[in-house]
């Protein structure tokens, strides 16, 4: 009889029960605006910054309403400008190059290796054209940092890293986020924590941190933030730095506290399930595990594969193969953007230059969530499913 899979791709684990508790607690005083609080009450959002700075070690933490709204933040918080030139991955997802469109800015993307991070020899080349380089950690896959950070250095380049996919991982031991100038995070529901919508932003620069703060819409109303710079920095900035709000409130600051805590054990549970699915894709006749780096610690909750130099006919008939037994894949290689799936030349608002190499990794590109309701019982039936019907695939352009 052939295996199906009935599981759900996009269902999540509940809140825990004290995200529940605190998130009552919250709407049952009513004071959900950030800086509605009690005489001597330090408000949830608060309390979180705090310990998100304490969680990658960083002097400075600012919790907003979106990763998206981060990213844009900690662009114009580093002072780019309408028509300065940002690089950024030519793999990555929409809103990266829209947090550049969103502030004036023009992309200049960097090619993606067949690791499915940034090329550093293609950034070496490009480095001279930007002052900034806005570095997706895409799906959760972190480069040779050391050797990135050599390449900006010593071209003046500022590393702001979106870290969307990367909350709890790290490179040789260092948080992911804590290399550049900024990192940057997302508690989007498919995230590592999860609010529906949220962000964080995290930096050890007082000034950037000030303006970020300012930039979120604090007004003056600095010292209620535990984790921001003395009021001496925000006097410095506050006059020449604009409110574009975009805030975290109290509620979704209650619902990630617990969720913040347990964070290592998920990473954990996460990337069992990764290496359940790799073990199973492993030897598949056409298709390229994606070999990672000894000197990362990822965070599975996504995994990859690339079909390369593979017809666009036979990718699709993969998807269809696998979407007939229950397995949901995306495909980075379409000719539309499907769903949140899109390439660097999708965005008609970034004018961008050929990248052949990257398109030919872009091809064969599939992608898929491991969300934590998936029993690793469930990764090892999906990794069957895919590597039947890959392998029937193959075997018929063979």
């Amino acid at each position: 009889m052939t295996e199906r899979f009935t599981g759900n791709f996009t269902q999540q684990e509940p809140i825990p029960q004290e995200g529940i508790d605190a998130a009552l607690a919250v709407l049952q005083h009513g004071r959900l605006h950030r800086y509605n609080t009690a005489p001597g009450e330090l408000s949830e959002t608060a309390l979180l910054e705090q310990e998100v700075a304490a969680l990658t070690g960083a002097t400075y933490a600012l919790a907003v309403a979106s990763g998206g709204y981060a990213l844009g933040c900690a662009l114009r918080a580093v002072g780019v400008k309408p028509g300065d030139r940002v690089l950024t991955n030519a793999f990555t997802l929409a809103p990266v190059p829209g947090a550049i469109a969103s502030v004036g800015a023009v992309p200049v993307f960097v090619g993606v290796t067949e690791g499915l991070v940034i090329d550093l020899d293609d950034l070496e080349a490009k480095a001279d054209q930007a002052d900034v380089l806005m570095l997706s950690h895409m799906r959760g896959h972190i480069c040779d940092m050391d050797g990135l950070m050599a390449i900006c250095d010593a071209h003046g380049v500022r590393v702001i890293e979106d870290c969307a996919h990367t909350m709890g991982a790290s490179w040789n031991g260092v948080p992911s986020g804590r290399h550049g100038v900024i990192g940057c995070y997302s508690t989007q529901t498919y995230k590592h924590v999860n609010s529906g919508e949220g962000g964080f932003l995290v930096t050890d620069d007082e000034e950037i941190a000030a303006r970020a703060v300012i930039l979120s819409g604090s007004y003056m109303l600095y010292e209620r933030h535990l984790a921001a710079p003395a009021r001496e920095v925000f006097e410095r900035v506050k006059y020449d730095t604009p409110n574009v709000s975009g805030r975290m409130d109290n509620l979704r600051a209650a619902i990630l506290r617990p969720q913040l805590r347990a964070l290592d054990r998920q990473v954990k549970r996460w990337n069992d399930r990764y290496r359940m699915v790799e073990a199973g894709l492993r030897g598949t006749p056409g298709l390229t595990v994606i070999e990672r780096d000894a000197r990362e610690t990822p965070v599975g909750s996504s995994i990859q594969f690339l079909l390369l130099d593979w017809a666009p006919s036979r990718v699709q008939a993969v998807l269809e193969r696998c979407a007939a037994r229950g397995v949901e894949l995306k495909w980075f290689g379409g000719a539309e953007p499907t769903g949140f799936t899109s390439r660097y030349d999708s965005w008609r608002y970034a004018p961008s230059e050929p990248l052949p190499a990257s398109d030919r990794i872009l091809a064969g590109l599939l992608d898929m969530r491991l969300p934590l309701t998936f029993s690793l019982e469930d990764c090892a039936l999906i990794a069957r499913i895919i590597r039947t019907e890959v392998g029937a695939v193959f075997q018929g352009a063979a």
